[in-house]
């Protein structure tokens, strides 16, 4: 009995360590820290039509717009 509970409890270990890998970032989440990274101005809003992020720093302007179907639309514009 105790040795089938020790042996649940190490296997537990095991599999709580392998599920934390890192997942690798998408495209959007790279970006989101690019710009955080420069000081970014960051405004997040939700509405019924999905999720909207727009990122200004003093030298350029990110877009992300997310729709409700998770399809995304990037834009990207240097300041003159």
């Amino acid at each position: 009995m105790i040795r089938q509970l020790a042996l649940l409890l190490f296997l537990g270990g095991i599999l709580s360590f392998s599920s934390c890998r890192e997942q690798p970032k998408t495209a959007e989440q790279s970006l989101i820290d690019e710009m955080q990274d420069k000081g970014a101005d960051i405004k997040v809003k939700e509405d019924a039509s999905g999720k909207k992020i727009k990122m200004e720093t003093e030298d350029e302007k990110v877009k992300i717009k997310t729709d409700n179907e998770g399809n995304t639309k990037i834009k990207k514009k240097d300041k003159p």
